[in-house]
């Protein structure tokens, strides 16, 4: 059965010259083989047929006018003209997608409230570190008429604040507003909150708060900053702190998400998010902290958001030991994506929602504190990857590395949740000193192959 070959080669536009009657773009040269394919194929048959002209082309043939008449466009044509139709089209469709994106943004902005920001006249902030530090200049900034109080327990840092604008010990290059005001006293600080941001430790949380609890009003809202679990009683902050001031109805919130302080006093973009068991409450906290620079989302899953918070830290120190022992990419690849599952899977079993784990303040917190050098918790890892010893790495740090004390809380959560966490529960047995790094390493290595799930 004959079969018929035709293809089609569009003469080079490279090649254009006033002397070259081939020139012209839309000039086409049509190859026509046939053969037979159960019989040898005959001697090849070339036609040679210009669409702009109907001479025949041969060597000494007479070159064609120029300017050709207009002629059908061909199956080339066709090809060429719609490539450019195409790509046009491609971009108007991407122009427009934008654009409806903005008006929807645009739509939702104008329907925004600001009532919580209007009516919140003061704001207490419990602690003087850097992220409470960097909470309170951007809450002030959101306000000129906003009383911003800073608790610390050091006069030199509430000296260096009051007199001249800037925490002395955190940061000392970065001038804090002028409504930022520290004090050193719980009552004058607490007296008339709006609400109240906890940025102190966990671990030395309830001792702090059972001391100022005379002095806090039952329904003043705390946003916690703080992340990690209570070593002895396994107790995350929306735990802590109504048992600390004996009151269960104590409104809360935490507030979590992929952060570095020194980033939010340089005011670059960052996405948060606020949970709440009470919506209300977590779309005021939004209100009050949503700007041009912080995004906050909003949230129900309380656990799931802590427990991530919380677990995070000590994955971010395993991560470390990787970069310290410098056991490659791949290595730091395969132990984070297990960490993040055995994350998942001690929160879901705690009750926090698959969801949770996957967003901001779940993967996207894993991946700035397990890859950026300013995580407290990474640089310890990897100065224990490097051989030093956790007392010395401790003792030269002038902030607290959660992870280090809530490593300790996972094995127990482990346990009681009946979860197999390899990895985070080897990070606890490095602190205590009972495995080193690489022996932990070896072992991990050398666990069952098992099926993804």
């Amino acid at each position: 059965m004959a079969k018929l070959i035709e293809a089609s080669l569009l003469v080079n536009p490279v090649f254009h010259s006033d002397s070259n009657p081939y020139s012209d773009n839309n000039m086409k040269l049509s190859r026509f083989i046939s053969f037979n394919s159960k019989k040898q194929p005959p001697p090849t048959l070339l036609l040679l047929r210009l669409h702009s002209s109907t001479t025949s082309c041969f060597a000494d043939s007479t070159p064609p006018s120029p300017s050709p008449p207009p002629h059908p466009p061909g199956d080339l044509d066709l090809v060429l003209d719609s490539a450019p139709d195409r790509s046009r089209d491609r971009r108007r469709a991407v122009r427009l997608a934008w654009e409806k994106l903005v008006r929807w943004s645009k739509f939702w902005r104008s329907k925004a409230k600001t009532d919580v920001l209007e009516r919140t006249k003061k704001i207490v902030v419990l602690g003087g570190g850097s992220f409470g530090t960097a909470m309170a200049a951007h809450v002030a900034d959101r306000k000129a008429q906003l009383e911003v109080n800073m608790l610390v327990r050091d006069p030199q840092i509430c000296h260096s604040i009051n007199e001249n604008h800037y925490n002395c010990k955190y940061f000392p290059e970065h001038k804090l507003p002028g409504n930022v005001i520290a004090t050193t006293d719980a009552k004058s600080a607490l007296l008339g909150a709006d609400y109240c941001f906890h940025a102190v430790p966990v671990q030395f949380s309830s001792s702090f708060l059972e001391g100022i609890a005379d002095y806090v009003d039952p329904s003043l809202p705390f946003i916690s900053l703080s992340k990690g679990l209570e070593l002895n009683t396994l107790r995350m902050m929306s735990q802590i702190i109504p048992r600390a001031l004996k009151n269960p109805r104590q409104p809360f919130i935490s507030l979590s998400g992929p952060s570095f302080a020194l980033e939010l006093m340089n005011k670059l973009p960052t996405a948060m998010v606020v949970a709440s068991k009470d919506k209300k409450l977590a779309n005021a906290a939004q209100q009050l902290l949503a700007s041009s620079h912080l995004r906050i989302s909003t949230s129900s899953d309380v656990t799931g958001v802590e427990i991530t918070g919380a677990l995070k830290n000590v994955l971010a120190i395993a991560a470390g030991i990787v970069e310290g022992m410098n056991l490659g990419n791949n290595c730091m690849a395969a132990l984070v994506a297990q960490g993040c599952s055995e994350i998942r899977w001690l929160a879901t079993k705690m009750g926090a929602k698959a969801t949770t784990i996957t967003g901001l303040s779940g993967t996207g917190d894993i991946m700035l504190t397990c890859f950026v050098n300013l995580s407290r918790n990474r640089r310890v890892g990897v100065r224990l990857g490097s051989g030093e010893k956790l007392d010395d790495i401790l003792s030269s740090m002038n902030q607290v590395a959660e992870g280090v004390s809530t490593a300790g809380a996972v094995v127990a959560l482990a346990q009681k949740y009946k979860v197999k966490m390899p990895v985070l529960t080897a990070v606890a047995r490095i602190i205590d000193n009972e495995l080193t790094p690489k022996k932990a390493v070896l072992e991990l290595m050398r666990l069952p192959q098992v099926e993804e799930v």
